[in-house]
């Protein structure tokens, strides 16, 4: 096909055709109102779990009757032997019953951030021992995760399994580091001793 043969089929192709005005230009579909608020809310949910560093990847196994404990440096053998006896006052509780890994990796993460933003000092945490699982392999396997995000995570200074009042071996006592707020509040009572 020559030049001309090719500019004789385009002007039949095009004929008829008009140019559109500007006003009736069409650059998006016109539908419900965009609601902003909805989408900042998305937006932030989606880069709090950016922030969410807990591994969702294979943990070192533990068994559905070990005590899981932990403790930083810092944390005195005293504090640390009141948190093992069950002695602080319960301020929050979470309960991962019937939660997969994928929802308690939500759920802990945000619980430990809520803790920290209500300036809460000692939590349970209930993830079950995970002895009822019939596949061996899976066993205590929500447990195995607790045991090393609860590590992972820089507010938690130390956590010990619970007394068999609070759950036993199916769920541990939490400490958390202070907050500034409540380090000043500290230091106020004690200055006025």
């Amino acid at each position: 096909m020559d030049n001309e043969d090719e500019m004789s089929l385009f002007a039949q192709e095009v004929a008829g055709i008009k140019k559109l005005e500007k006003s009736e230009v069409y650059l998006a579909k016109k539908g419900a109102p965009v609601d902003y608020e909805e989408r900042q809310k998305a937006a932030m949910i989606a880069i709090e779990a950016d922030r969410n560093h807990l591994s969702h990847d294979y943990v070192e196994k533990v068994d559905p009757n070990d005590v899981l404990q932990f403790k930083r440096s810092g944390v005195q053998d005293g504090v640390f032997k009141r948190l093992r006896q069950g002695k602080y006052g319960i301020e929050a509780r979470l309960d991962l019953h019937n939660h997969t890994v994928v929802q308690s990796r939500e759920q802990v993460y945000q619980f430990v951030n809520d803790c920290m933003r209500n300036d809460i000092r000692v939590s349970i945490l209930v993830h079950g021992k995970g002895d009822r699982e019939p596949d061996p392999e899976n066993q205590a396997m929500l447990k195995s995760h607790i045991n090393k995000w609860l590590r992972d995570l820089d507010p938690v200074m130390a956590f010990h399994s619970a007394q068999r009042h609070h759950g036993g071996l199916g769920a541990v006592y939490i400490l958390f580091k202070k907050t500034e707020k409540a380090r000043l509040e500290d230091w106020e009572k004690h200055q006025k001793r």
